[in-house]
């Protein structure tokens, strides 16, 4: 029975109840009293079994979503993330004396995410990575913060409208990106294996409906012994360990400003692809943040004895052939097997990045890696010794829906086990056996 009908038959039972005791002479206040009970348990059942909550989240949304309200046409900036330089002292002092505003803080409306699989893994990264960059050392409650302030910024008309594009927003600048982490090199570390899957429950979490109430609609925060240039000019509205959290002034920092339409659909982040096999697998049609130019097909090619063209400098050391200084050691003519030789300090998100820089749109393409120029290939074919001592390796086909990205993890250690390939056991060649020796025939008597 569906939950509607269950209240109004119980409505109808009440009120039944009540006029047959008036009939019959009996006093009605202990059958109200008894038949208010039981629909406060109704209500309490009803709340539990989440339709009472989800009917306020919808009357909470019909507010944000109400378009007869006079919206303002002067969209608010947003600046970059500047410092005011200051001593930590100082800036903790002015920090503890901004008060609070004394304007309610009404909480935000829940964000429930859809789309493809691939988009709803690349924003549960996105996310993640925010919640772990942010807020690692933080409790609970300073991840769930840092995650709310994201979501209401992809409901903000003053932001991009996907997750990714919230957190990765002027990643391409030296300083002054909107989230530190993907601008100041912290993205060297990587987490651990349990951190990055707690990191990822609970974006999880937050993009199916969870709510941190007491932030309400912020959408800026900084550490208490930092000043940035904009926190003058808003609203300070919650404070949760070392973080500080401020809204818009005026309409912009009420729920009615947040009426953004999430898009749907997540660009692959190239800096995240070292995590994330979902930002590593890109089709022709989608954004793409960080992306790289291709490489020139003409380099590295060998010749038909399968040979590189004499005088080829040595792969892996600085010489400049494509972003990242790498040129192909070994490339088919058709440009779908590339092989690299790198050092083995390479960041490993470039091994990904060299990836997508190398196979593009491809349907077929094979990528491998070595770290060890002696022991990397310099003609087809390649020998079992030498994918014995592979660091990474990259294999694309589009006919059977193969996206295989694998590791050397004794090279380049990986928080997901599944990510690392399995060692190569190079057979040992066994020698021919030794004929038996023959004697020589005995010769007969009397002969020589």
């Amino acid at each position: 029975m569906a939950d509607r009908d269950l209240y109004h038959l119980t409505h109808d039972a009440i009120v039944g109840a009540i006029k047959q005791a008036d009939t019959k002479g009996v006093r009605a206040g202990p059958i109200i009293a008894l038949c208010l009970i039981a629909a406060l348990a109704l209500g309490v059942w009803a709340w539990s079994a989440g339709w009472l909550s989800q009917a306020f989240d919808g009357v909470r949304q019909s507010a944000v979503d109400d378009y007869s309200i006079s919206v303002p046409t002067n969209v608010p900036t947003v600046e970059p993330l500047e410092l005011k330089e200051v001593p930590v002292e100082i800036a903790k002092k002015i920090n503890d004396a901004t008060p609070f505003t004394k304007e309610p803080v009404p909480p935000a409306a829940p964000f429930r995410i859809a789309g493809s699989a691939t988009d709803i893994a690349r924003a549960t990264d996105c996310l993640a990575a925010a919640i772990w960059y942010e807020a690692g050392a933080e409790t609970l409650a300073g991840k769930k913060a840092v995650a709310q302030v994201v979501l209401n910024r992809v409901r903000h008309p003053a932001y991009p409208k996907s997750v990714c594009g919230v957190v990765f927003q002027g990643q391409e600048r030296a300083t002054g990106c909107q989230f530190t982490f993907t601008c100041d090199g912290a993205m060297a570390r990587v987490p651990g294996v349990e951190a990055w899957a707690q990191a990822r429950g609970l974006a999880r979490i937050m993009l199916n409906g969870e709510v941190f109430k007491p932030v309400g609609v912020a959408t800026h925060y900084h550490t208490d012994w930092v000043l940035p240039a904009w926190s003058a000019k808003l609203d300070k509205v919650h404070k949760e360990a070392t973080h500080l959290f401020f809204r818009w002034t005026g309409f912009w920092g009420t729920p009615a400003a947040f009426r953004g339409r999430y898009a749907g659909v997540e660009p692959a982040v190239q800096k995240l692809i070292m995590l994330s096999p979902a930002h590593a697998q890109v089709d022709a049609d989608d954004a793409v943040i960080g992306d790289v130019p291709p490489l020139d097909p003409t380099l590295g090619v060998p010749g038909a004895d399968g040979q590189m063209p004499p005088g080829t400098p040595p792969v892996g050391n600085g010489v400049p052939a494509n972003a990242y200084g790498f040129k192909p050691r070994l490339q088919s003519p058709s440009g779908d097997f590339i092989a690299f030789v790198v050092p083995k300090t390479t960041d490993p998100s470039q091994l990904l990045g060299l990836v997508l820089a190398s196979c593009s749109v491809k349907p077929y393409c094979k990528v491998l890696v070595w770290t060890d120029n002696r022991r990397a290939p310099t003609k087809m074919p390649v020998t079992d010794d030498q994918l014995a001592a592979m660091a990474f390796s990259y294999l694309r086909n589009r006919s059977n829906g193969l996206d295989k990205v694998l590791w050397n993890c004794d090279v380049f250690p990986r928080p997901d086990p599944t990510q690392c390939m399995k060692q190569r056991v190079v057979p040992t060649p066994v020698a021919p056996a030794a004929k038996p020796a023959v004697a020589p025939p005995v010769p007969a008597a009397g002969t020589l």
